[in-house]
């Protein structure tokens, strides 16, 4: 709809949902059966396609605008998940009696007209100025850098590729220049995690090594995004978690700058490589040995910023247990509600142009995780009698921006952590392969019939038995470990809110549908969702759920995880 129009629906539909926060859970409405003919689990029936997909079709909604943390929309789901969890009967868990539980981020911006750079060639050189935002852009990081330069290459260590931008360099009091982007052969997920022991990037080696900052040499990609990455970074802000919300410790800093190819030509006139040949390796992935320039060679560059606090939340609810000794252990079942926003917000549309679709809804990652979650909390609130030990649902926010939701929560925990047995993560369940479907991107798309499970056999033999003799006596669901291999260059373990529950010891399942053409596109909308399936799969992990709760004994964790599946 056009945007003022929708504009006036999240304004209604954030009205009707303020009060969420404080609204009282309501009493259980009609109980649910309590058990079936043939093996189903109590409650499972009520898990229905046509619930999940009424659900669903509100989360991943344009009105949403792409549920990116933090925003409007994330805020207005939340609420809308309060809402829900309160009349099922699920108890509010986060703080003060409400369902959010509360993570500080802060976003910073560049302030324009107070960010500059020169450069000096020799002790007699005319200065030569340059304008932010046309010659330069600058990262949301204040700072002065002033030295001589030297050519890193694509400026990283990471040791378990054998490399090594910075051999027989020393960088100490200079300004770094780098290529952006990865070294050939690395990607994202080989660098998930603080830096340190396993890997450094230009910028974390400049802090950690006494050199004064960084200037990027840009890709291709980066100048046609040119426009948007400064209205980004100097407009909209970029966002952090506050490091009093975030488990790891603060990394030194160093101010950024990237420069314009025109810049490039000024920093590199005279060296022992051209702007023109270093351009074209940052384009071809071929970085050249790292070199000092010319030590009469200096940049000066100053980067001022403002910075806001703006909050954002989980969401956590609990489904209070029977036993007067189990209810005081939890079964967790999460999954994130963020996604990646609108594009022109940091992201981008593949089809550019008028009329595009600019809004990242979301359907499959995760409004499927999220909806199925919502589902199960509701189902088990209205079971008479309640299973034995509790469960506890957690909606996690900024897993997109790496994990931060989970990340806080198991740092800042609202039951205590060793009281929770284990932990179902359900990222992306929506989603089917047609058996005609030969496209690259969706090769391992899972079928309709089939899910991946990760983790369930890293940790624990007995959850890993207690999974499958649940799904062999239910739905016997297809399932598929094709991820549990520590060598999998996906390094999926990493990539959702389960990996900081496991960081803590405690046991996980993730169940997954796989990868696809539409993920983190405009593409991933509601229609594309096979409920069927989505039905199936969240009545496994429901009847999982329930298992674990009434088990006589916990999951032990008798197994280590792989090295390669650890960080420092």
């Amino acid at each position: 709809m056009p945007g003022r129009a929708r504009g006036i629906v999240i304004g209604l539909t954030a009205a009707v949902l303020m009060t969420a926060a404080t609204v009282a859970p309501m009493g259980a409405a009609g109980g649910a059966a309590a058990g079936a003919a043939g093996g189903v689990p109590r409650g499972a029936a009520e898990i229905t396609a046509s619930e999940l997909k009424n659900y669903l079709t509100f989360i991943s909604s344009d009105d949403m605008e792409g549920r990116d943390t933090p925003s409007r929309g994330l805020d207005i789901t939340a609420r809308f998940l309060a809402v829900q969890l309160a009349r099922a009967g699920a108890e509010p868990a986060g703080d003060n009696g409400t369902y959010f539980q509360r993570i500080g981020l802060t976003k910073r911006k560049v302030e324009a007209d107070k960010t500059s750079a020169v450069l000096t060639k020799g002790a007699d050189g005319k200065p030569r100025s340059f304008e932010y935002g046309h010659d330069f852009l600058a990262a949301a990081v204040s700072g002065v850098a002033e030295g001589s330069l030297v050519y890193v290459g694509h400026g990283y260590v990471i040791k378990e590729k054998n490399l090594d931008a910075y051999k027989g360099i020393d960088v100490k009091g200079k300004i770094l220049v780098a290529h952006s982007g990865y070294p050939p052969g690395v990607s994202r997920n080989d660098v998930r995690g603080a830096s340190g022991e396993r890997w450094e990037s230009a910028v974390t080696y400049a802090a950690k090594n006494g050199a004064k900052g960084v200037i990027y040499i840009p890709s291709f990609d980066s100048l046609t995004r040119w426009d948007r990455n400064r209205n980004e970074t100097s407009e909209e802000g970029t966002t952090r978690m506050d490091s009093s919300s975030s488990s790891r410790p603060k990394e030194p800093e160093v101010p950024s700058i990237t420069a314009s190819t025109e810049m490039l030509a000024e920093i590199f006139q005279d060296e022992k490589m051209s702007a023109r040949e270093i351009f074209r390796r940052a384009q071809t992935n071929e970085p050249a040995d790292a070199f000092a320039l010319s030590a009469s060679k200096q940049v000066k560059f100053s980067v001022e910023t403002t910075s806001t606090a703006v909050p954002t939340q989980n969401v956590v609810a609990i489904v209070r247990g029977s036993d007067p000794k189990l209810k005081d252990e939890y079964v967790a079942i999460g999954a994130h509600y963020d996604h990646v926003g609108v594009a022109g917000r940091g992201r981008s549309a593949e089809s550019g142009g008028a009329g595009a679709d600019l809004i990242f809804n979301g359907a499959d990652d995760d409004g499927s995780g999220t909806t199925a979650l919502l589902v199960m909390a509701e189902t088990a609130a209205r079971l008479k009698p309640r299973p034995k030990r509790s469960l506890l649902f957690v909606w996690h926010a900024g897993e997109e921006h790496g994990l931060w939701g989970s990340a806080y929560y198991t740092q800042h925990p609202t039951v205590p952590l060793d009281h929770i047995v284990a932990q179902l993560n359900v990222d992306m369940i929506g989603r089917s392969r047609a058996a005609n479907d030969t496209k690259p991107e969706n090769k391992l798309l899972t079928g309709p019939n089939e899910v991946y499970v990760i983790g369930s056999k890293m940790m624990s033999s007995s959850l890993a038995e207690l999974s499958e003799r649940v799904n062999d006596g239910y739905l016997k669901v297809s399932f598929n470990y094709h991820y549990d291999d520590p060598n999998d260059s996906t390094r999926l373990f990493f990539r959702s809110d389960h990996y900081n529950y496991a960081k803590k010891g405690i046991p996980i399942i993730f169940y997954f549908s796989g990868l696809h053409e539409d993920y983190h596109e405009p593409s991933d909308s509601v229609e594309k969702i096979d409920f069927t399936k989505m039905e199936r799969i969240t009545r496994t992990i429901y009847a999982t759920a329930l298992a674990l709760s009434d088990a006589p004994s916990r999951p032990k964790v008798d197994r280590t995880l792989p090295t390669q599946l650890t960080e420092p």
